[in-house]
């Protein structure tokens, strides 16, 4: 305001001045109790201007005078205000370095300074007792924060985590569920209610509070769909093996849905593929192999779609392999694919030039046993030995390791659903179970005749390739034997001139299997 009259007392003695120096200063007279003043009008502009300006000053010095105690109290009060948010940030940060008994410290000093801050002297509290240790203080101040509406969300977290650390996981969950009812986005609830459900086996529980989690937009569409197809696909995974037909049919609706949601989740499409297929519905399953190899090449989803024709000529399936392979020729499970189908239709050399593009590869030891299989039926048994050899000691492959010795294809217990569904809906990428526990797969490495034979002779090595002796089982052979195991056996060697046993098929990657 002092600003503002001294700039109107400014431009007014500028204006007296100017209308003073036209010549024209003009005539003022005034009378009061007595007495006459006689100047110019331009004088009078003047004295009246600075009277008004000094009047105004005067004022404002009173008021400021009468105002000093007020701002004195105020100047105490934001410098007590400012301690008390220094403190608190001390505090804070004591909680995070882990300093219990400063945080303890500085909670009680923040009580006293921050009198306008009681949510985050509480909250400093509660935290300041679970960095010392004190349970029973940290859970008395977080029960004493559910009585202010404000506070009862953060209370409600953290006797959930005080029941989580004794163990109490009735007391853990009732609050979870408290809190999830009280606030539509508290993620960290639906959270701790899905890991319960999941431990628990509750698939139908867990997918209801996925759907309300979508809703309530707790979580994104991409999560909440990968999390449902995965939770679908357990179901169907218990559901698979029952003898209730209805059981059955569940199972493969189940399967279906979890496809329609993530049609690249590769163990939802390898159920859906199998049950379809028992089902009589071949073309569908077939289609949607395909449709998941485009996306992301999966060993299971070839060997699955491998064996939905039982009844066809090696040439013939070779032909319908090829087909899958075209789908997404540029992925490493197609070059190796390629190499099956061309070791099928009894084309070394085919089998020979696609395995060059794997050459660069580190080896491992399907990607071993995979080339000794191609130097064997060129011909070659000393390299086919060699790559053995350099195959016992390889890492074993992660997609590979998810069929068993059978070739039973994700046969998961419930605890690895558990893991499945959790880190799938959340990152995308599957767990490979029997892989982290080191357990035995299907045999990567094949089984060569224990002598040389001499092939120096190539007619000779052809002969013996025709009558059948020393052959070598391919997996895709429908009349091929079991592997030996590639450690710790020695196979017996194969009888002189072996032939193929009708109807000693070999399924990899059909038929239900109860999860071990």
């Amino acid at each position: 305001m002092i600003r503002t009259a001294l700039v109107l007392f400014l431009v007014a003695a500028v204006a007296v001045t100017a209308m003073a120096l036209t010549g024209e200063p003009g005539h003022a007279s005034l009378t009061w109790l007595g007495w006459r003043v006689d100047t110019t009008a331009a004088a009078a502009a003047l004295i009246t201007l600075f009277s008004a300006l000094a009047a105004t000053m005067g004022w404002k010095l009173v008021l400021w005078l009468i105002e000093a105690p007020k701002r004195a109290a105020r100047a105490r009060a934001e410098s007590r205000r400012k301690q008390g948010m220094e403190v608190l940030a001390r505090g804070y940060l004591a909680v995070a370095a882990g300093d219990g008994s400063e945080a303890r410290r500085l909670a009680r000093k923040a009580v006293d300074l921050a009198e306008d801050a009681p949510v985050l002297t509480r909250v400093l509290a509660a935290q300041a007792a679970e960095a010392a240790g004190d349970t029973a203080a940290a859970k008395a101040a977080y029960t004493a924060m559910l009585g202010f509406p404000d506070m009862r969300l953060a209370g409600l977290k953290g006797l959930m985590h005080a029941a989580q650390a004794e163990g109490d996981e009735t007391g853990a969950l009732r609050h979870a569920q408290a809190a999830y009812g009280l606030a539509r986005t508290a993620r960290w609830a639906w959270r701790a209610l899905l890991e319960h459900r999941l431990e628990a086996g509750d698939w139908a529980a867990a997918l209801d509070l996925v759907q309300g989690a979508q809703e309530r937009k707790i979580v994104p569409p991409l999560v909440a769909d990968r999390t449902r197809a995965a939770l679908l696909a357990a179901s169907a995974a218990r559901m698979e093996t029952s003898a209730d037909p209805r059981q059955q049919a569940q199972a493969l609706e189940f399967a279906q849905q979890a496809v329609k949601l993530k049609p690249d989740f590769a163990p939802g499409v390898v159920m859906a593929a199998r049950l379809l297929a028992a089902d009589g519905k071949a073309s569908r399953a077939a289609s949607v192999l395909e449709s998941a190899w485009k996306a992301s090449p999966h060993p299971a989803l070839w060997l699955a779609y491998r064996d939905l024709k039982t009844n066809e000529t090696p040439k013939a399936r070779a032909a319908r392999l090829m087909s899958l392979v075209q789908l997404n020729p540029s992925a490493r499970e197609s070059r190796i694919l390629r190499i099956e189908q061309a070791l099928l239709a009894g084309d070394p050399v085919a089998a020979r030039a696609a395995a060059r593009l794997l050459d660069a590869e580190a080896p491992t030891a399907r990607f071993a046993g995979l080339m000794s299989r191609v130097a064997y039926a060129n011909g070659d048994a000393d390299e086919a030995r060699a790559w053995i050899a350099r195959g016992v000691g390889a890492p074993q492959e992660a997609d590979w390791s998810d069929l068993d010795p059978e070739g039973h294809a994700f046969a998961y217990t419930r605890e690895d659903w558990t893991r499945l569904v959790a880190t799938y809906g959340e990152t995308g990428e599957l767990i490979h179970p029997r892989f982290e526990r080191s357990e035995r797969t299907i045999s990567d490495l094949p089984e060569l005749p224990l002598s040389y034979t001499d092939h120096g002779d190539q007619a000779s090595f052809l002969k013996a390739a025709e009558s059948g002796a020393g052959l070598i089982p391919v997996p895709d052979d429908p009349g091929a034997p079991d592997y030996a195991d590639p450690v710790g056996e020695t196979p017996p060697p194969p009888p002189p001139n072996a032939r193929r046993t009708p109807g000693a098929r070999r399924r990899l990657a059909n038929g239900p299997r109860a999860a071990k």
